[in-house]
């Protein structure tokens, strides 16, 4: 356990300076361009290449040492950071309030894969907790991992802000750099014992996408949970591309920011109740009792606009991914051997976040053209305009619930499903003919 902490204490390190410079340089395109399409190309793109480049990250852990994975994303982040810190200071400053700049999408895109790169300590983590846990504590050590990147997410989404008003960009990157080689200076002090594990393949070879995918198939009812959690990602996309519009349209930006900063410890809290507890004997049965809460919630948070009733809804509901995220990992780490896990899970991440950028690109015209106008000008008005209430900010409240109402009962015909006795009969060790040894 304590190699475990101290490896857990340097990825949280590693993945707050990716998340800060993340959210920093986001900031800093948006007050230099004044340009909404410029933002929101960057989200696409990190989404994106972070569903495009699961399949390869997973192989590179699967291929070598765990320690060496993680040492490789801190070396290629940090390359990349100087990279970037070096054209910003040889870059007139001027050209960077121009978004078709040359220069500035090349700053975007080092330090986007820079951040990027760390999803190769993700996913090596995930693999780390196979090989350093016993068996029936992984779901709580896994509850200390999305504590960590709640803790991640709460100080990189206060501080970069913070940095980039009072100390520029300049400072950002340069904080960035000292703190991306203090957390490889730390990583070389941490020991990890595990086996020698030998590839004959070659490095392209080794990504194996057709044999990772047969891997997953071999376990009965995986696929469905994978694409289960994806749809749930793709439902969830709506309400992180409209939540801001909607609560912007309670209160001040200044609040609203401070009630995020508040709102992000329900990550640590789902992390914490997690790592004290567990899963359970039963965790599909979690997961599937969490998304049902998660999507009543979604049906009823915005059903009077509200800023108290949104804010304790949100709250429950971030407390609840920590757990969900956390199933998926403890059911892998259980059914699939570790020397193909760093792909399955590579795999899984790419498949997952795939939902994220279509969600982006498909329900702002949704919103924009269907929701907005059914209740400004539309039949909504008069079905359910006297107490759902009229405009714009209620248009979206109706596209919230609606999409509860979706989730709900996906889940409710998901927990129905062969595919879920399946996978539970197995994680149990209750289905005869399954054989975890033919999977290779």
């Amino acid at each position: 356990m304590k190699t475990f902490y101290s490896i857990l204490a340097n990825s949280l390190a590693a993945s707050l300076t990716n998340s800060f410079v993340w959210f920093a340089v986001t900031f800093w395109v948006y007050l230099e361009t004044k340009s909404v399409v410029a933002t929101s190309v960057m989200a696409g793109v990190y989404f994106g290449t972070v569903a495009i480049t699961g399949f390869f990250l997973g192989s590179i852990v699967d291929r070598y040492r765990k320690k060496t994975s993680m040492m490789l994303s801190g070396i290629v982040t940090l390359i990349l950071y100087v990279v970037a810190l070096v054209i910003y200071l040889a870059t007139p400053s001027a050209v960077f309030s121009d978004p078709s700049s040359i220069n500035l999408w090349v700053f975007i895109v080092l330090t986007l894969f820079g951040a990027i790169a760390g999803n190769i300590r993700a996913i090596a983590l995930s693999t780390v907790v196979t090989i350093l846990i016993p068996e029936e504590n992984r779901d709580k050590a896994n509850g200390m991992v999305g504590t960590a990147n709640g803790v991640s997410f709460l100080v990189a989404s206060i501080f970069s802000g913070l940095v980039i008003g009072f100390m520029g960009i300049l400072w950002m990157m340069i904080l960035a750099v000292g703190l991306t080689v203090l957390v490889i200076i730390h990583l070389i002090t941490i020991p990890i014992e595990e086996k020698e594990i030998v590839h004959a393949e070659s490095h392209m070879e080794s990504i194996d996408i057709r044999g990772t995918i047969d891997a997953v198939n071999k376990v009965p009812g995986l696929f469905g949970l994978i694409f289960f959690n994806t749809f749930n990602n793709f439902l969830g996309g709506v309400f992180m591309s409209l939540m801001d519009a909607y609560g912007l349209s309670m209160v001040s930006v200044q609040v609203w920011g401070m009630l995020w900063g508040i709102l992000s410890m329900g990550f640590i809290v789902g992390g914490l109740i997690v790592a004290k507890k567990g899963l359970g004997k039963k965790p599909l049965k979690t997961l599937f009792i969490s998304n049902i809460v998660m999507w009543v919630i979604c049906i009823f948070f915005t059903i009077q606009a509200s800023i108290v009733l949104l804010a304790v809804g949100l709250f429950i509901y971030l407390c609840l991914i920590p757990v969900v995220e956390a199933t998926e990992q403890t059911i892998m780490q259980k059914v699939i051997p570790p020397d193909r896990q760093g792909r399955v899970f590579g795999f899984a991440q790419s498949v997952e976040q795939a939902a994220s950028p279509i969600t982006a690109f498909m329900i702002g015209p949704i919103a924009k053209f269907i929701f907005i106008p059914f209740m400004t000008t539309g039949a909504g008005v008069e079905l359910i305009g006297d107490w759902f209430g009229t405009g714009t900010a209620r248009g979206l409240a109706l596209l919230f619930t609606f999409t509860g109402i979706i989730g709900l009962i996906i889940t409710l015909i998901a927990m129905q499903t062969n595919a879920y006795k399946q996978l539970s009969l197995i994680y149990k060790k209750e289905k005869p003919d399954y054989n975890p040894a033919a999977i290779v």
